[in-house]
């Protein structure tokens, strides 16, 4: 199979999956490429409530592909800041689920999601000073907020790989499971997203990356939703609720 982005949607959750096993899910150009627009139709999907992003097998994605590197370098970083972006910006909520090596251009994506789980052993790193690569002011600055500056420093500066308890020590992922439990708990906290209300996460969303002119949009948005109407209702009833805001409907 030629290196891709696979995808599917189950039980309303769209799972990604970076799928180039031959060089540990390196992200070659095309694939780079293929992320925005992919992620611009599962938005649109109203099916779809939340967004896993994996890798094939049992490692998470290696980076880019460096072969890619040879020819243009500044176009392959344009191609992995605007899949970062695209990533960063998709409405409902992602998560990146990590077995293995987290590096590099991995690591850029897993950082682009709204939360990272990860199985123990998983291994991360954040590697430009081993090429003398520039890493992007945006994926620089999207580090920093999660990890803090001196832990960006040490991972942009020396290149090492940190395994998973120093990364849930310093932020970088929210859970790691023991091996053979990370898909049950991504299955099972993906349920949970999907039962809960979509403009409560959308704009939940907005205002925690920094958004500040969106309040009126919001307010506006929850005035017409009936989301907390049926939340008080079914709170009350004792029942789960329907909420039927959706980021696809509202546009």
């Amino acid at each position: 199979m030629e290196p891709q982005l696979l995808h599917e949607v189950t039980d309303a959750v769209a799972t990604v999956v970076v799928h180039h096993p031959a060089k540990r899910n390196a992200m070659t150009a095309g694939m780079w490429r293929s992320l925005p627009p992919l992620l611009d139709s599962l938005a649109a999907d109203p099916r779809v409530r939340a967004l896993v992003l994996t890798g094939a097998g049992g490692t998470f994605c290696a980076g880019a592909d460096i072969s890619t590197l040879r020819g243009s370098p500044d176009e392959a970083q344009r191609l992995a800041v605007r899949a970062e972006e695209a990533l960063a910006a998709f409405p409902k909520p992602t998560l990146a689920a990590v077995r293995g090596h987290c590096v590099g251009g991995g690591a850029q994506l897993a950082a682009a999601c709204d939360l990272r789980f990860a199985e123990a052993g998983a291994l991360f790193g954040v590697t430009p000073a081993k090429l003398g690569i520039v890493y992007p002011a945006s994926a620089t600055r999207r580090l920093v907020s999660l990890v803090g500056p001196a832990t960006a420093k040490f991972l942009l500066f020396s290149g090492e790989l940190i395994d998973t308890e120093r990364a849930l020590r310093t932020g970088l992922v929210d859970e790691v499971l023991p091996e053979g439990e990370l898909d049950k708990r991504v299955a099972e906290f993906t349920r949970t997203l999907a039962a809960r209300s979509q403009l409560t996460q959308a704009a939940a969303k907005e205002f925690a990356d920094g958004r500040t002119d969106r309040d009126g949009h919001w307010t506006e948005q929850a005035r017409g939703s009936g989301d907390t109407a049926e939340g008080v209702a079914a709170f009350l009833e004792r029942r789960t609720p329907r909420f039927t805001w959706s980021v696809s409907a509202s546009g």
